[in-house]
């Protein structure tokens, strides 16, 4: 996994490469976006659009970050998922809690619009906070 940050005015814009798979990777990314938040950073987006695959690791980063940003009320938006990692992301139910978008001129326009307060675009999938089921929802009878 390659990663590449930069900022586009007040946005800190992660670029991924390469499969995301156990190693050092999620961790250091981890601490990467916590840096940033401690630097004064909020508008984050994630650039996925070289990334073929994600495994357990690359979760953990996502549902971390996605923790991280909730604490400092920072923004995060994902671009470029494609269908593979899509359909990881929607089998662990962890899209429901981002912003997806096309690409990265998309994120930057959604990132730009959550900022000034707007809602969630038809075609982009809000963030949620996690719903906490009670013991008795879902339960067997």
């Amino acid at each position: 996994m390659r990663i590449a940050v930069r900022f586009k005015d007040d946005v800190s814009v992660v670029v991924l490469s390469g499969k995301f798979v156990a190693g050092s990777d999620g961790p250091f990314l981890r601490q990467k976006v916590r840096d940033l938040i401690d630097a004064g950073t909020r508008k984050f987006l994630f650039d996925f659009t070289d990334v073929p695959y994600i495994d357990s690791t690359g979760l953990g980063f996502l549902a971390g970050s996605r923790e991280l940003a909730v604490e400092s009320q920072s923004v995060i938006v994902l671009a470029g998922i494609n269908p593979h990692v899509q359909r990881i992301l929607d089998g662990v139910k962890l899209s429901q809690f981002f912003e997806l978008v096309p690409d990265e001129a998309a994120g930057l326009v959604r990132i730009a619009a959550l900022s000034a307060g707007g809602q969630a675009a038809p075609d982009a999938q809000p963030a949620k906070s996690p719903r906490v089921r009670k013991r008795s929802e879902g339960a067997a009878e």
